[in-house]
């Protein structure tokens, strides 16, 4: 807890870290007694200094988001110059921009309407969406074509590749209660999790939330996923009595976390639907990339697949390497007749056509021209998507995580993905991009 006047009070920060360290956190602690007012402030305001160049910074990370489409203004997106920049540039520029069917992108652009017409930049091109009857390529093409301008997304060092990964959404087996068929839970957030805001005192804060909770009057880490899944006492798990539903496999729920949302099939057949709530604020680590590092998988076997085969044949092992990622993501239940999984922004995703950003790069809900390949191919992939959701490990200017939708077929794509691309946002008339001061 944060005070400026002169008590009992201690503060917890990170300090910096080189830059091979980023995204993690070394708490230590300070004493306010011993300053005046005024130094007070002028610490507080260092500390936030060494918090931002410490911390990984999370502008929306698997956001909790509300039921329905948020209503208020969106904020004018400024991108982060230690992240990326936006390059105005032509359409011819766009490798198989005439050739992409943009027609299934469109009710995705559409979603995207629901929230982006809160913002002035986009209040009257999503008018003018709605207005159109004649969806057919030529119609739609020339739509974006006299409204927007491409931007190609550059990383903070110019280069104008990355990677792009996917994800889809999942189906598991469970039950409203524990049984010995059913014993991993899925949990909801806690209610001492805490989440520190600074946004409203510090608007160059924006986006940045540190999770805790408090021990003593201190606030320190929340627990990471080794501490949330060994700690019984008494028979009592941490968490008891936050458990929302009950799956059959410790790897399923492993990956849902990682994907943020899915279905939950019960034993009568009823199909539940959940998605991201809150997340313990640890920083996201590879288990795959563990796993090559440890010499147990080639790279080319790191994905899904891979990691879940890897499983089966290690039982014992599995919970020491799942517990080696801290990070834990708690759910909510969704309403059954949402058309898809909600992303960050609030809307639900299009299968093919939704993808998740680094807001600090390409501002969510913007049209995003995609040039990469499919999954462990060379077979070329140009496709119109929609910025509208995030994720822990999505971070840089290019980079993203495609969704594919739900089903087999999609967890097949998604597992196998790991693609370099090209990305480029397309925004309105009139756009200036705003940069953030380093």
């Amino acid at each position: 807890m944060l005070r400026l006047f002169p008590l009992e009070i201690s503060i917890i920060f990170p300090l910096a870290l080189p830059a091979y360290l980023k995204g993690y956190c070394i708490f230590t602690k300070y004493n306010f007694n011993q300053y005046s007012m005024k130094n007070q402030l002028s610490f507080l305001n260092f500390s936030i200094i060494l918090l931002l160049n410490a911390c990984s910074i999370e502008p929306i990370v698997l956001s909790s988001v509300p039921e329905k489409p948020p209503v208020s203004v969106v904020q004018p997106h400024i991108v982060s110059p230690d992240v990326a920049s936006l390059e105005v540039t032509k359409w011819d520029a766009l490798p198989g921009w005439i050739a992409d069917d943009i027609r299934p992108s469109w009710d995705a652009f559409l979603q995207s309407c629901t929230v982006l017409r809160n913002q002035q930049l986009w209040k009257e091109i999503c008018i003018l969406a709605d207005s159109i009857q004649r969806r057919d390529n030529t119609t739609l093409r020339q739509f974006f074509e006299r409204h927007f301008v491409p931007y190609q997304v550059l990383n903070s060092n110019g280069g104008s590749e990355g990677l792009i990964t996917g994800y889809y959404e999942p189906l598991l087996k469970g039950s409203r209660k524990p049984s010995k068929h059913y014993p991993y839970p899925l949990y909801t957030a806690p209610d001492e999790l805490l989440i520190v805001d600074l946004s409203k005192i510090y608007p160059e804060l924006k986006g940045l939330r540190l999770r805790g909770r408090l021990e003593g009057r201190r606030v320190v880490p929340y627990y990471s996923r080794s501490e949330i899944e060994n700690d019984v006492s008494n028979g009592k798990s941490r968490l008891q009595g936050y458990e929302l539903l009950w799956v059959e496999d410790a790897v399923e729920l492993f990956f849902l976390q990682i994907q943020g949302s899915g279905r939950v099939e019960m034993e009568n057949g009823e199909i539940v639907r959940v998605g991201y709530q809150e997340q313990n604020g640890h920083p996201y680590k590879s288990i795959g990339k563990l796993l090559v590092d440890r010499g147990e998988l080639s790279l080319d076997k790191a994905s899904m697949q891979g990691i879940k085969e890897w499983g089966r044949k290690n039982p014992d092992r599995l919970n020491e390497l799942l517990q080696q990622n801290p990070s834990y993501v708690f759910f909510r239940e969704r309403p059954a007749g949402l058309l898809g999984p909600l992303g960050a922004l609030g809307v639900p995703l299009t299968a093919g056509r939704s993808l998740a950003i680094d807001p600090r790069a390409i501002p969510q809900g913007a049209p995003v021209f995609l040039s990469t390949t499919w999954p462990n191919s060379s077979k070329q992939l140009h496709r119109l998507m929609m910025a509208q959701d995030a994720g822990g490990a999505i971070k840089g200017g290019v980079r993203a995580d495609f969704f594919w939708g739900f089903g087999k077929e999609a967890a097949n794509h998604a597992g196998k993905m790991k693609q370099i691309g090209k990305m480029w946002a397309l925004m309105p008339n009139g756009y200036v991009p705003r940069t953030q001061a380093r």
